[in-house]
């Protein structure tokens, strides 16, 4: 790895954070690095490369040997790779490393392209001197941000388990979509085995995790596995202005403008913040995002933008209950604690349907996957993939495992993908030779021992066709998780939460409504109880909508606010 001669030898350098950065004129090079080392230098490590392939190279290096980026700054102007594609590389091998574009005053439209496309913090205006106005006040806030991200502290979590484990790809599913960063070992493998014999495991333990403290985890729960890797679990209070149930879109959205606006947030997340959209590999269609953005950027920016705002956000805690007491709104936890506000906003989104097709239940998590499940794809290489869906999920699922597998067949009950598919999706697909569309197809079987190895499909005509499949995943249907409301609040047939207007008919409050006004908009069968996203009856399942629905709601919670 090039780097300068009095940083590579430094006693105790190695392990220390580093900041990286990347600029073709050697005099830049130079005087970046100087003032970086001048403020930074004994707690982190300056790196500096003369371009964008040599500062690749440095980082894939680093990675391997489980050194932490905290933040890296590159020169927008650089021969063969300039700054905005050497960013977006650079977002593989280190997602949560803060980034910053060195740009003269002329590109400054570049720099402003460069924060949608590859979600760039900052953009520095060459000279920045004196750079205690103009550099460090930069670089303290990207690395006090990247000091508040699983980063910082977790960089050396491992797992250990096997490859087609249900609980190993739990658990790593879980840390994935939660950001935290995490290196995985076959407990076939030499060094898995080695691992497992040092925290005093045998092969039957799996999954075995080892957080950063060393003290081994065998087999844990969602909960305990947040704990040790430093996600918070337990609310700092119990009383709050607003509680907000549910991490994906709306969730978000509520958490973002309820404690911007001044409200004591908190948003309770039994997984993952993101919900389904944080699955998804890339939402081209989403508002400001010309070129797309994954599901995880955009839940990780909501995460940070809301953390920035004072809210407060427990993960792996499941809502089991939600009562009235008073002026109070008291939600429990399925492990007997509880939390109270004066309001709350219910956004837990909804859940991707089983797959009803013989033998897919046991063999879920070992080859039938529900979502993207993007920690599989390095498998999927080389492999026949199958999707089972028809909407948008589905097809982006299909756009990305496309890049890693051999085939990907897309298996569709309709007749078409108009119905359910949004037109440049469809566009995409019929574009990529190895993507295959099988309409009027459904999966009727799912076989395999340890994992999944065949599947029966039957077409229209009732014909059914064994396949060779390692790799299933199923995107049908949208069940909102509202079984634990019922008798609460209203629901509609299907489980959907009614609002507002739904609520009232034939000029008829709904049953038990104590106040002599009609609901708001978004507001349940219960006053201060609101609904956005998903889980309402008739909402828009589109993720611009869901974030709007939950900023509507902070706004209908300070209106009942003010009414009492």
């Amino acid at each position: 790895m090039t780097q300068p001669a009095e940083t590579a030898g430094r006693p105790g350098g190695r392990g220390r954070p580093v900041l990286l950065t990347v600029d073709d004129d050697p005099g830049v090079s130079r005087a970046v690095a100087r003032d970086l080392r001048r403020r930074y230098g004994d707690r982190y490590r300056v790196v500096r490369a003369s371009s964008g392939e040599e500062a690749l190279e440095a980082l894939r290096e680093l990675k391997l040997r489980g050194d932490p980026v905290a933040a890296l700054l590159a020169d927008y102007r650089m021969p063969q790779m300039n700054g905005i594609e050497f960013l977006e590389q650079a977002m593989d091998l280190f997602p949560r490393a803060r980034r910053a574009l060195l740009t003269a005053y002329a590109d400054t439209d570049a720099a402003i392209q460069a924060i949608n496309l590859v979600d760039v913090d900052h953009y520095l205006l060459k000279p920045w001197e004196p750079p205690e106005e103009k550099l460090y006040p930069v670089v303290d806030a990207m690395v006090e941000t990247w000091l508040a991200s699983p980063d910082a502290a977790l960089a050396d979590v491992r797992i250990v388990g096997h490859p087609w484990s249900a609980p190993s790809f739990a658990a790593r599913d879980f840390l994935a979509r939660n950001a935290v960063p995490y290196r995985w070992y076959s407990a076939e493998e030499p060094e898995g085995r080695r691992l497992l014999e040092a925290a005093g495991a045998g092969p039957d333990d799996v999954p075995v995790i080892v957080p950063p403290s060393g003290e081994a985890l065998f087999s844990p729960t969602e909960a305990e596995l947040a704990a040790a890797v430093g996600l918070t679990v337990e609310p700092s209070t119990d009383f709050y202005d607003l509680i907000v149930v549910g991490g994906g879109p709306a969730g978000l959205g509520a958490a973002v403008y309820g404690a911007s606006e001044g409200l004591r947030t908190v948003l309770v997340e039994r997984q993952a913040t993101g919900g389904q959209a944080g699955q998804s590999s890339r939402i081209e269609n989403y508002l400001g995002f010309p070129d797309g953005v994954s599901g995880g950027q955009l839940a990780d920016r909501a995460r940070r933008q809301a953390a920035k705002f004072g809210a407060e956000v427990l993960t792996a805690r499941k809502v089991t209950t939600l009562e009235t007491q008073g002026p109070a709104r008291v939600v429990r936890f399925a492990d007997g604690g509880c939390i109270a506000a004066h309001a709350v906003i219910l956004a837990t989104g909804v859940a991707y349907r089983q797959l009803e097709a013989e033998g897919a239940g046991a063999l879920t998590g070992r080859g039938v996957y529900y979502g993207s499940a993007i920690t599989e794809a390095a498998a999927c290489a080389g492999e026949h993939v199958y999707i089972v869906g028809g909407a948008n999920s589905a097809g982006q699922s299909a756009v990305f495992f496309a890049r890693h597998a051999n085939c990907v067949t897309l298996l569709v009950r309709g007749t078409s993908l108009e119905a359910s598919m949004s037109h440049y999706l469809i566009q995409q697909l019929a574009a990529i030779p190895n993507v295959v569309v099988r309409t009027g197809t459904t999966v009727v079987a799912a076989r395999g021992e340890d994992h999944l190895q065949e599947l029966d499909l039957r077409d229209t005509t009732g014909a059914v066709e064994t396949v060779p499949a390692s790799h299933l995943f199923v995107f049908i249907g949208a069940a909102p998780r509202t079984e634990w409301l019922d008798g609460v609040l209203a629901r509609d047939r299907l489980g959907f939460l009614p609002t507002g207007p739904d609520l009232v008919v034939d000029g008829a409050r709904p049953p038990g409504w104590p106040l002599q006004r009609d609901p708001y908009f978004l507001e349940s069968s219960a006053p201060g109880v609101f609904v956005a996203g998903d889980v309402r009856a008739q909402s828009v399942k589109r993720v611009a909508s869901a974030v709007g629905e939950g900023a509507m709601a902070v706004t209908l919670v300070h209106r009942f606010l003010g009414d009492r």
